[in-house]
């Protein structure tokens, strides 16, 4: 597993899905700071096998599986 990309992509990832179950939220009429908190964990989570399926397919394409090699 290479964690340096994993690590920059999740951070894209988890702010993308977190912003779009935000505003789905919001959207929908769940303002409540209960309603928010739950759509931010929810987008962490979800974030987690959406990050691990792009670090592995991005690390076939390059050759890079392994993880960082200086």
């Amino acid at each position: 597993m290479n964690w340096p990309l994993f690590s920059v992509i999740y951070s894209i990832a988890a702010t993308v899905t977190i912003g779009i179950f935000m505003i789905g939220a919001l959207v929908t009429g769940f303002n409540q700071i209960p309603h928010i908190q739950m759509a931010v964990a929810a987008g962490f989570l979800v974030s987690i096998p959406a990050a691990l399926i792009f670090t592995k397919k991005v690390g076939s394409i390059t050759g890079k599986e392994d993880g960082y090699q200086a």
